[in-house]
This record gives C-alpha cells, structure tokens and sequence, in this order.
C-alpha cells in the first residue's frame, strides 16, 4: 500500500504542509540542480557543493531543505555524508500538478462548449 492508498483504490490526497514543503525546496535553482545531479547517482556533500561558488555551510542549507522536504534522504559512513534521490515526494508533486491540470482542462473545456453554443444561437 502505497502513502496515498488506504485501504482501497482512492487516492488519499497528501498533507498539504507535505506538498508545500516539496514545492518550496523545488522553488530554487540550486536545489532544482541538486537533484538534477542525484538523479544520475548518489553524491557525497562536496562533490554536491563543488559546482557552487558559494560557502559550504550555505550549500548545506539547500541540502537540509531538499531533506526536510523528502526530495533526498542522506547517510553518513565515517566523515562522508552522501545524498540520494527519494522520488516518491516528487510523485506527490506530479500528482498535484496532474489534478490541477486535469481540473483547468474540464473547466476550458465546459467554457468552450458553452461558448460554441453561444456562437451557434447568435447565428440563427
């Protein structure tokens, strides 16, 4: 059963705290980029930050919103904290985002029957 899934075939909609929380970290261009380079693999801190011109204890702040978030989870081994991707969250995303789509296209699509059937009486 899947966190979206109770019991049955409905999907439970997320905590919007949840969803907030994956939108606010996807909001920046450095942690859009992170996860960019997790897809491809997991990645320790520096060679994450490497890339980036700007100081460590900065950088770690986008990691510890892209965690907090769910985007990545991370473990540490001796000194070496390494990221990885968590794609699950970015499904709750992409399903918000599918709803809304869905939502706007039955609503354009009710405007544009009414107005076609606004078109058709004024031309008789």
């Amino acid at each position: 059963m899947t966190p979206q899934t109770r019991g049955g075939s409905q999907p439970q909609m997320p905590n919007p705290a949840v969803v907030d929380s994956i939108f606010r970290a996807l909001s920046d261009p450095t942690r859009r980029s992170v996860l960019e380079r997790l897809s491809a693999r997991p990645a320790s801190v520096s060679e994450l930050a490497a890339p980036y011109g700007m100081a460590l204890p900065s950088f770690v702040e986008h990691l510890k919103v892209l965690e907090g978030s769910g985007l990545v989870r991370s473990h540490k081994a001796g000194r070496v904290r390494t990221y990885e991707l968590a794609p699950d969250q970015l499904k709750l995303a992409e399903d918000w985002l599918g709803r809304q789509r869905r939502f706007w296209e039955r609503r354009l699509d009710r405007l544009d029957s009414y107005l076609l059937k606004l078109k058709e009486e004024g031309t008789q």
